[in-house]
C-alpha cells in the first residue's frame, strides 16, 4: 500500500515520516519524497492516528487523486531543482518531463496544478529556481554564470531579470544584503 504525504521536501522529512510510520508499527518497504510504500494495508483507525502525528510534524496524508498528482508534480520539480538531477543534461524541458513522469498530458497537469495551487507550474518552477539561486549565492561557491547554467537559464542576465522580479533586488544586491531571507522549500508558491 502506498501512502501519499504532502510537504515531504527533504531528507529530514523522509527520516521524520519513516520514524512516525515505524512507531505506528508499520513496515516500510520504500520511502521517497511524497510517498511511503508500506507492507500490507492500514485500517482507518491507524490511518487517522498516523495522519494526526504527521500533521503535528507539518505533513498531511493525501487521499484525493488530484491532490496526489499535484504533490507528485511539486516533488518532481523540487527534486530537479534542489537535488541536481539529470533533466538539465537531457534535451527535455519541464513540461515534457512532467508529462512523461506522471503519465498525463501537460495541459491537463497545468490546469489541475493551477486549480489546486492557485499558481501556474511555470511560476512555481521559477519560485523554486530563485530560492535555489539564493542558496547558491549565500554559499558563495559559484559565480552568477555558473548558477545560471546550473539552474537551466540561458544566461545570467535571464536569471538576474527573474531574480529581480521575484525578490525586488538583483542577485548582487541580495548577496550584499544583510538579511538574505530565504523560504522553506515547502512554503514556496502561492
Amino acid at each position: 500500500m502506498t501512502l501519499y504525504i504532502k510537504n515531504m521536501v527533504c531528507l529530514r522529512c523522509i527520516k521524520t515520516v519513516s520514524r512516525i510510520l515505524e512507531e505506528a508499527g508499520l513496515s516500510l518497504s520504500k520511502i521517497k519524497l511524497g510517498e511511503a510504500e508500506i507492507e500490507g494495508t492500514v485500517d482507518s483507525n491507524t490511518k487517522a492516528i498516523i495522519g494526526q502525528q504527521l500533521h503535528t510534524e507539518g505533513f498531511e496524508l493525501i487521499d484525493d487523486k488530484n491532490s496526489k498528482i499535484v504533490e507528485q508534480i511539486k516533488t518532481l520539480i523540487i527534486n530537479e531543482i534542489h537535488y541536481e538531477s539529470d533533466l538539465k543534461k537531457e534535451t527535455m524541458n519541464f513540461s515534457e518531463f512532467l508529462a512523461l513522469q506522471i503519465g498525463h498530458d501537460y495541459s491537463f497537469l497545468s490546469k489541475l496544478f493551477s486549480g489546486i495551487e492557485g499558481i501556474t507550474i511555470e511560476k512555481y518552477i521559477i519560485s523554486q529556481k530563485i530560492e535555489r539561486a539564493k542558496e547558491l549565492l549565500i554559499y558563495d561557491e559559484l559565480n552568477l554564470n555558473e548558477i545560471a547554467w546550473r539552474m537551466g537559464y540561458s544566461s545570467s542576465h535571464h536569471l538576474s531579470n527573474q531574480f529581480k522580479q521575484q525578490t525586488g533586488m538583483t542577485p548582487t544586491e541580495f548577496k550584499k544584503s544583510h538579511s538574505r531571507e530565504r523560504k522553506h522549500i515547502d512554503h514556496i508558491g502561492p
